[in-house]
């Protein structure tokens, strides 16, 4: 496959073709019933932001498998590094025993986190483990139990992420009792926002209830552990908060004591055009959280915590595969390409290709508001741009529809549709997604 020749998107067979479709049935058959598919994908190889099936269609990748492929599909250094990696060794427990990978990687990231504190890492398979260390971590250090958490945050699967989260009631029913004193508050959702929605400029006023409603009335916020808040909301629906929101938390949380816990798995490693999305706001949080776009694709995560925060024991919390040699290989070739090469590009596309949507939104009625940061951008669909309600079927077909003209696209949320590519697209990406976008919505009009 090359890229490079432009013969991308490309639909040969229309999807899926007799060969992805042998690999659905069988899949189908055996797999948990638990997994939802977006469309009938089945992916054979990818390169660059090129995903290629098994019938040989072609897909241009604006979903990077959910905000991971950060340096696209087999970039060279990172299956470089993979592959010398694992003719090295596999495993060996990094809870354990001691490699220089594992401490190159957390001594990089202790590094490029945000803010002048010094701080410590620990390395976990998943974005929802390393959510589940810091419940753990900021129960711990604070000797306090509650957590506060968002409406339409999303955390993981697992139960205290799980607990965390509050973007999908399926993603809950069936699963109670919760992890217990977690407590979820307005996010600051401008475009739908409870408090300021009809006011010229926020009022702020989704940070402020918290001390006039919930500290006041239902919480003592001494017993507070602390407050885990995405600074982009990811399965929200790409909901960049107001200018100094996090600012604003970070005021809150100081003045009772309060932890701060950025949970940066999707919005982090280059993703909104700074290595970390809480660096808009110039706040360090007291617990940072990375994951997805770490390891290029390999599976890694990473807590992050001022030093003053992770003070506990040996034994306290460990891992069997977190912090793996291997992804640690990935993970620091991916920080090399990321933070040298790509963070300028980011910049740059994410620039045009929210410029090329705030077009479409000129042209669309039903787009409701455009917003994002760097290549995290949501478009939020309305039946009615008066009442703004949401329109979940548009964005459900107009998906379906750009996968079979060979555009990869997810939704997010009730009604936006997320755009998140792998951070090396160039020119010709973005404006080929733009295109198909717009033809697809001329066909829904």
């Amino acid at each position: 496959m090359t890229p490079a020749a432009r013969d991308y998107p490309r639909i040969t067979v229309p999807p899926p073709g007799p060969k992805a479709r042998e690999i659905v049935g069988r899949h189908d058959r055996y797999a948990s019933t638990s997994l939802p598919k977006e469309y009938p994908l089945v992916v054979a190889r990818g390169e660059r932001a090129v995903v290629e099936d098994v019938d040989g269609n072609r897909y241009l990748d604006f979903m990077a498998g959910i905000a991971v492929a950060s340096t696209g599909y087999g970039h060279p250094k990172v299956v470089k590094a993979i592959q010398d990696a694992a003719g090295r060794f596999l495993h060996i427990c990094g809870a354990d025993f001691y490699y220089e990978g594992y401490a190159a990687l957390i001594e990089r990231l202790a590094k490029l986190a945000p803010g002048a504190s010094k701080k410590r890492v620990f390395l976990s398979n998943s974005g929802a483990e390393a959510v589940e260390g810091a419940i753990k971590l900021a129960r711990h250090s604070t000797g306090r139990p509650a957590l506060i958490a968002f409406s339409g945050a999303f955390h993981g699967r697992t139960y205290g992420a799980m607990t965390l989260t509050a973007s999908k009631a399926v993603q809950r029913a069936g699963f109670a009792p919760f992890v217990p004193e977690v407590y979820h508050v307005p996010y600051g959702y401008r475009y739908r926002c409870d408090f300021c929605r009809g006011e010229p400029a926020c009022t702020m006023r989704c940070v402020s209830s918290i001390e006039d409603d919930l500290f006041a009335r239902r919480l003592d916020p001494k017993s507070v552990a602390a407050v885990f808040v995405e600074p982009v909301q990811g399965e929200g629906g790409y909901v960049v908060p107001p200018a100094g929101y996090l600012r604003a938390l970070r005021e809150l949380c100081d003045r009772y004591g309060i932890l701060l816990v950025c949970d940066e798995v999707q919005s982090g490693i280059g993703r909104t055009g700074k290595l970390f999305a809480c660096e808009h706001e110039g706040i360090e949080p007291d617990i940072l959280l990375a994951a997805k776009g770490l390891g290029s694709g390999m599976p890694i995560g990473a807590i992050i915590a001022k030093e003053s925060v992770m003070k506990w024991g040996p034994g306290a919390h460990g891992t069997t595969f977190g912090g793996n040699p291997v992804c640690c290989a990935a993970a620091l070739a991916t920080l090399d390409i990321v933070t040298g090469e790509l963070l300028p590009n980011v910049q740059r596309m994410g620039e045009r290709l929210l410029a090329g949507v705030r077009r479409l939104e000129q042209q669309h009625a039903a787009i409701g508001e455009v917003r994002g940061l760097g290549l995290m951008i949501g478009i939020e669909f309305v039946k009615d741009r008066a009442t703004r309600e949401p329109a979940p079927e548009l964005v459900h077909d107009l998906v379906v529809r750009a996968f079979r003209k060979g555009l990869l696209l997810l939704g997010a949320g009730k009604s936006s549709l997320r755009l998140a590519p792998p951070l090396v697209i160039d020119e010709y990406d973005v404006d080929t997604a733009l295109r198909i976008i717009d033809e697809c919505l001329n066909e829904l009009d």
